[in-house]
């Protein structure tokens, strides 16, 4: 489970370790995101998570999802326009859903679940319910996950 906000510099570095890792064990994980918007310093981060949301009513989460940490620098309206046009989406539809906010109150969810979990940056990890804190490689978050997959 990652906690993490699109417009975070930590987030996208962790992105290609978190492929990686799906990549190598493929049907044997189950990977799951939550929306922890640092609106205070990354004022485009709630637009890019409704977008991301938005996306997921047309059936594109994971597209829209990468599209939105590959391109971490463009993500006014507009971009995010484009990236549903991209992916083949409603445009018109997403952007409607955005700037209304259809999707904020999941998003404050998954914050709110963060903030009881201890969550307090971005990206934050948790490996079978528990908090990973250790290096953020793919060899260590193998580890991880092995150990935390054996001792379950």
């Amino acid at each position: 489970l990652e906690y993490g906000d699109y417009e975070c510099p930590f987030c996208a570095d962790a992105q290609p370790i978190v492929k990686e890792i799906q990549r190598r064990l493929g049907d044997d994980l189950l990977f799951a995101f939550r929306h922890f918007p640092l609106i205070n310093i990354h004022p485009h981060s709630e637009h890019a998570a409704e977008a991301a949301e938005a996306a997921g009513a047309q059936e594109n989460f994971w597209g829209m999802h990468d599209l939105l940490f590959e391109n971490q620098s463009a993500l006014e309206d507009q971009d995010l326009v484009a990236y549903a046009g991209e992916l083949s989406l409603d445009e018109t539809r997403l952007i409607r859903e955005v700037t209304s906010s259809v999707y904020a109150l999941r998003i404050r969810e998954d914050f709110k679940s963060g903030v009881r979990g201890g969550v307090n940056g971005t990206p934050t990890f948790f490996i079978n319910g528990e908090r990973y804190d250790g290096p953020r490689d793919v060899g260590h978050f193998l580890e991880a996950l092995s150990k935390r997959t054996v001792e379950k």
